[in-house]
């Protein structure tokens, strides 16, 4: 093992400027242009962005594209986010495109030394890297590193193989998640359920009647209803304590807004454990119960993001849950209906409905939870067809929560390996 300069081994590749506000630059764009939203998670290859670049912008801004395998680095907001890229692509002027030189560093490598170095860091509680990175950050990062080059290859290959399951899961819990979608759009949006017949229900002429509040046509039989007719129960959310101190000794992890993505699927859950009274143990949450963000968003993501906790979801933890005061739980009526309640909650919010039912608080957005549950007017489908739609949506729920809990169980494998691998302590057998 030696120390080295990072600045001695990479290649460095800055960020451009193209003009934001020139049409020809973004329109049908095809390439993936990066900003740090993009990667500002816990998996390590990237593929998609937010926004896509032209050719012709690509060359005007002069900017350089990341070939696959290179690796970019976050220089501002949460700076030493790192990713490597899994198709060609361009960046902004908040990151930086690092390359292993030919023969001396493995770029794979070279990425998991990297995230032990950021990590080290950060576990000596210096927060970030740096507060900003620039070239010369670059003269002053000293990493450790194999000097075998082979040595890298093999090491890399056990760390990347540990990452290429978790993507391999993520790409499979896509797939479920569409098909759940699909069925929902076709037999509850479209209404093509399979009618007596088994045929398509609208398309093979079901009855259809027009709804006064709805303004549209819905099933003959169906309900229309508010959110609010589906809910049993709400629970407040608690915070408690981070260690025990007097009667606050019932420990728990507190599920934040900022958890909601990783109970999805998103990124890891990283939601803190804390000590709460045992009185508010009546806070805590059951399988099917719904945990719904009331603030927080910003001004390109609305309040209301919303995780449904199954059974499976409690298999990733190891002791209570509650949800933080920034949250809301709900519990159903009827449990057959949570698929389609996460359905259509997440159809609307996809679609920018909330943005509609915030208000500001001392500069925080504030989703009006009990104004949205009484007036938004919802269809309620028949109770036999959800039945249907709930064994098909429960099944393809377990899958994808086994895949979750796996993907638990790799990242903590690796993140157990990467210190021991990098410091030499661990060594890979021929």
């Amino acid at each position: 093992m030696i120390n080295v300069i990072l600045n001695d081994i990479i290649e460095i590749i800055s960020g451009g400027t193209p003009k934001t506000s020139e049409p020809k630059y973004w329109e049908n764009g095809a390439i993936g242009w990066l900003s740090i939203n993009d990667f500002n998670n816990d998996f390590r290859k990237v593929y998609v962005s937010e926004k896509k670049i032209t050719e012709k912008g690509l060359k005007e801004s002069n900017t350089k594209l990341l070939n696959v395998n290179d690796i970019i680095i976050s220089a501002r907001g949460t700076v030493g986010a790192l990713a490597q890229i899994g198709v060609p692509m361009a960046f902004n002027q908040s990151c930086f495109g690092i390359r292993g030189k030919k023969n001396i560093i493995d770029n794979t490598y070279l990425y998991y030394a990297l995230k032990n170095y950021v990590a080290n860091i950060r576990k000596r509680g210096q927060g970030s890297v740096f507060s900003t990175i620039n070239l010369d950050s670059f003269k002053i990062m000293e990493i450790c590193i194999e000097k075998d080059y082979q040595s890298q290859q093999k090491i890399a290959s056990v760390l990347s193989a540990l990452d290429d399951k978790i993507e391999l899961n993520n790409s499979i819990n896509t797939e479920l998640e569409q098909m759940s979608k699909t069925l929902y759009d076709y037999w509850f949006l479209q209404f093509d359920f399979p009618n007596e017949e088994g045929r398509p229900y609208k398309s093979s002429g079901g009855k259809m009647v027009y709804n006064e509040v709805l303004k549209r046509k819905i099933p003959k039989g169906w309900d229309v209803t508010v959110f609010n007719d589906w809910i049993e129960k709400t629970k407040t959310g608690d915070w408690g304590k981070d260690k025990i101190e007097g009667n606050y000794t019932e420990r728990v992890f507190c599920v934040r807004g900022a958890d909601i993505n990783g109970l999805n699927g998103k990124g890891d859950i990283k939601a803190p454990q804390r000590f709460i009274l045992k009185n508010n143990l009546s806070k805590k949450l059951q399988p099917n119960d719904f945990i719904i963000e009331i603030s927080g968003g910003s001004p390109t993501q609305s309040t209301a993001r919303i995780a449904l906790l199954t059974k499976e979801s409690f298999e990733r933890f190891d002791t209570n849950i509650v949800c933080s005061n920034f949250c809301k739980a709900i519990t159903l009526k009827d449990e057959t209906y949570v698929y389609n309640f996460q359905q259509e909650w997440q159809r609307l919010y996809d679609a920018g409905v909330f943005f509609g039912y915030e208000g500001k608080t001392s500069g925080i957005k504030n989703f009006q939870f009990d104004s949205f549950m009484d007036s938004y007017h919802v269809v309620k489908p028949a109770e036999k067809l959800v039945k249907k739609f709930n064994v098909f949506a429960t099944d393809l729920e377990k899958k994808r929560q086994s895949n979750l809990k796996q993907n638990q169980e790799l990242s903590s494998l690796r993140d157990w390996l990467l210190p021991m691998l990098m410091n030499g302590q661990v060594k890979i057998a021929d």
